[in-house]
């Protein structure tokens, strides 16, 4: 599996099927599913969805919700379990890990087997605006750790050129994507930047 490309995280919004189809037909690479509400019944539908569209999907924060809804894997933050234990139950599923701006919290991550780390906010982001910031020149410390590097928080498609010239390889997205005026549009657009 190839993790390049737009990797939509879906927002807290309503309409989020429909949202999520347009981005499916837009071409995105990879789906997170991300909701506080944990609900099952969306999460089974969108994961379906997107099997339909050959595009992982990646649970956040939830290694057993993953494993029920047959998704592609799961992704950790640093608050959400350990990236062994969770290596040992995704088996030969995906897991990312979030790392933030900390190149060393990313080597152990993939010394525990995360198949691709996410560094950010790159830029201020609305969806948390308190996150920690990551300079775009860890993208180029962390190419030696040889897994996909993802790009999260503020990200537009004004700045996602910067972000592939620094080594990102993911472009994670939630406002830009969900909040676009034609979301399958916006996700072409995204796609062609890694043409």
């Amino acid at each position: 599996m190839k993790l390049r490309g737009l990797y939509a995280i879906t927002a807290e919004a309503g309409d989020l099927e429909r949202k999520v189809r347009l981005a499916l037909e837009g071409g995105i690479a990879l789906l997170q599913y991300r909701s506080k509400a944990r609900d099952h019944a969306q999460a089974a539908t969108i994961v379906r969805m997107a099997h339909d569209y050959g595009v992982p999907v990646i649970i956040n924060d939830d290694v057993e919700l993953a494993l029920a809804l047959d998704a592609a894997g799961a992704h950790l933050g640093s608050d959400d379990g350990d990236l062994r234990a969770a290596r040992e139950r995704l088996g030969a599923r995906l897991l990312g890990a979030s790392c933030y701006n900390q190149l060393e919290r990313a080597r152990a991550a993939v010394q525990a087997g995360a198949d691709y780390i996410a560094f950010g906010s790159v830029f201020a982001s609305p969806t948390k605006p308190k996150a920690v910031r990551a300079p775009l020149s860890l993208f180029g410390e962390a190419k030696a750790l040889g897994v996909p590097l993802a790009a999260i928080g503020g990200i537009t498609l004004e700045n996602a050129p910067q972000l592939i010239a620094a080594g990102a390889d993911l472009l994670a997205v939630v406002s830009d994507l969900f909040d676009a005026p034609d979301v399958r549009a916006r996700a072409r657009a995204y796609g062609k930047l890694f043409a």
